[in-house]
């Protein structure tokens, strides 16, 4: 049997066909080129959106919580929201620990910045940095470098972007000198007494006002700063050096006003008289010392005892201040250059002329010295 069929022809052959190799032509390699780059490019742009709304975000998030540093003018911003937290600022404006920050600013720019929060008005109000923004406002009138007309700040914000209360603004103002023990204990009662009589805090008094500013003490240290709380309010400004005033004197002299009330008002008189720093010391040691001996006898006085005087009065250049076992001469004279034998034959005459001297001496009264 053949393998032809009946109309003369074999089988096909099946066999399969070799495959035509087929290339890319130049218009579809740029099409798929192209293709390429737009997936590339689009996943690019997405990577680059994601990234940059990571960033914003946190950006956001450190803006809030006051994390991100500024530069301001130093016009632009106010000091006169929150009282300082240092005492006798003009002292300060003009002292040697001033002119080294500024020989400090001066030769390596500000390396610290300052924390504002911006007012009901809108304006930034100082929180934490007088002496940095009084330094750099010092340098630009006494230089006229326009580069001490910027500081660098860091703006208040929260966690949620709200403003803090007003007592974390007077707890933040003075964290940083509390912690480098820069403040005195009369300094930080005068801050508890601020904040207390500030209209804008939720009403509570001086000495509840120490927890809550000054929290993270030794409860002994808050001992103290609401002993000399006491104080300052009982004498009601009275006391014109109340930084001279040591802390176990002011704890001794507020544990006194306590027990003997009806003596206030003779301190406070005996405060306001006083002209000098010296003689402020003198007479809180005085009354102490008379305070103890009552308390030890027992008794109350009926009048006011004679205190040691102390007197000042000027001779010509010479300025001499008397005091219970001491004369003190004070002049621009330089005593050194004065020969030997003749300052001893001065003070010789000086001796001698104060033996005619009466035993009660005159009452002088005291110079308005400043």
């Amino acid at each position: 049997m053949t393998g032809k069929n009946k109309f003369g022809f074999g089988p096909l052959d099946t066999a399969p066909s070799p495959r035509r190799e087929r290339s890319v032509g130049p218009m579809g390699a740029a099409v798929r080129e192209a293709a390429e780059s737009l997936q590339q490019s689009t996943e690019a742009k997405v990577e680059q959106r994601r990234r940059n709304a990571a960033d914003a975000k946190a950006f956001r998030t450190a803006q809030d919580e006051g994390r991100i540093l500024v530069d301001l003018r130093t016009t632009e911003i106010d000091t006169d929201d929150l009282p300082r937290d240092r005492l006798e600022l003009d002292q300060v404006a003009v002292s040697e620990e001033m002119e080294e920050l500024k020989a400090s600013i001066r030769a390596r720019g500000q390396r610290e910045p300052i924390e504002v929060y911006l007012d009901a008005r809108g304006r930034y109000q100082l929180k934490k940095g007088w002496r940095r923004l009084t330094a750099l406002t010092q340098l630009f009138q006494e230089t006229g470098d326009t580069a001490f007309l910027t500081v660098t700040a860091r703006i208040e914000g929260t966690d949620d972007g709200t403003a803090p209360d007003r007592v974390s603004r007077y707890v933040d103002m003075v964290e940083e000198n509390v912690i480098r023990q820069d403040l005195t204990f009369a300094e930080m009662a005068q801050v508890a007494i601020s904040a207390a009589r500030d209209p804008l805090v939720d009403g509570e008094d001086a000495e509840a006002m120490v927890g809550r500013l000054y929290a993270s003490l030794h409860k002994m240290k808050r001992s103290y700063i609401r002993s000399f709380v006491f104080l300052l309010t009982e004498l009601d400004g009275a006391v014109k050096w109340p930084k001279a005033i040591s802390r176990n004197t002011g704890v001794d002299l507020a544990r006194m006003l306590k027990a003997q009330p009806e003596r206030t008002s003779t301190l406070r008189r005996m405060l306001e008289a006083c002209v000098s720093e010296d003689q402020q010391t003198e007479e809180i040691a005085g009354f102490l010392s008379y305070g103890q001996r009552l308390r030890k006898d027992g008794a109350k006085p009926a009048t006011r005892p004679q205190r040691r005087e102390k007197y000042e009065l000027a001779i010509g250049s010479l300025k001499v201040t008397a005091r219970d076992g001491e004369c003190r001469i004070v002049s621009k004279r330089d005593f050194t250059v004065i020969p030997r034998d003749r300052l001893e034959r001065a003070v010789r005459l000086f001796e001698e002329a104060l033996k005619d001297t009466p035993p009660i001496e005159p009452r002088i009264k005291p110079l308005d010295v400043e």
